[in-house]
């Protein structure tokens, strides 16, 4: 049960990046009035991209990430990559707000906003492997965390 649980965190995991990093392409195009960036092209599209593909699987992958702690993974990794993720939601949450704007006619970021801000999920996304594949016990100075199920008296 764990490792499809977890096979499916991690495949959500990537449709809901890969969305992140096509949403700002598109809103780039829609800046620079490219074929793509057409209204009869970028609306149906980057809705369905947000509303139909991202945002179902970010909510699959918080829904099966928050199962999976109930295996108690320990270390402050988790911590760290829980922080990670409430930045990528953010993020998610933003450029559904610039979807919007972008759809109301409001365009008030030039091209090279949307090509910096395409790098964002990228860095989350990496950051995230990172703490994933090292799994820190501690963070810096701080004493790692009490194991689960043992009472110790040092």
């Amino acid at each position: 049960m764990y490792f499809w649980l977890k096979f499916f965190h991690i495949a959500a995991m990537a449709v809901w990046f890969t969305g992140l990093f096509f949403l700002p392409r598109l809103f780039v195009a829609f800046q620079r009035k490219e074929a793509d960036g057409e209204a009869a092209y970028f609306n149906p599209v980057a809705n369905t991209l947000f509303f139909g593909i991202a945002t179902p699987a970010a909510i699959v992958t918080i829904t099966l990430g928050l199962v999976l702690i109930a295996w108690r993974p320990e270390g402050a990794w988790l911590v760290m990559k829980l922080a990670v993720v409430a930045v990528a939601v953010l993020f998610h949450l933003y450029f559904g707000l610039l979807l919007y704007q972008l759809g109301k006619g409001n365009d008030r970021h030039g091209a090279w906003f949307f090509r910096a801000l395409g790098a964002v999920p990228l860095v989350l996304l990496l950051a995230i492997a990172a703490i994933t594949g090292a799994k820190p016990r501690t963070i810096g100075d701080l004493p790692p965390p009490p194991v689960h199920g043992v009472d110790r008296e040092d």
